[in-house]
């Protein structure tokens, strides 16, 4: 789980790259949930957060014109 303040020292390229990252982790547990395979079904909520984390400090930078 990434702390916001992590997130926030990042540039807007590496929060892009960071997102497609953590869309294919999302999409990988939610393949290994849907067959059973998924040992920790608390990791999906997390990889959410982290999403959501990184979108909201996204629309930040773009807000704050960088």
């Amino acid at each position: 789980m990434m702390k916001a303040n992590e997130v926030r020292k990042m540039s807007a390229a590496e929060l892009e790259t960071k997102l497609g990252d953590l869309k294919k982790d999302l999409f990988q547990l939610r393949l290994q949930h849907a067959t059973n395979q998924l040992e920790n079904p608390v990791k999906i909520a997390e990889v959410k957060k982290d999403i959501a984390r990184v979108k909201t400090i996204l629309r930040e930078q773009q807000l704050a014109g960088r």
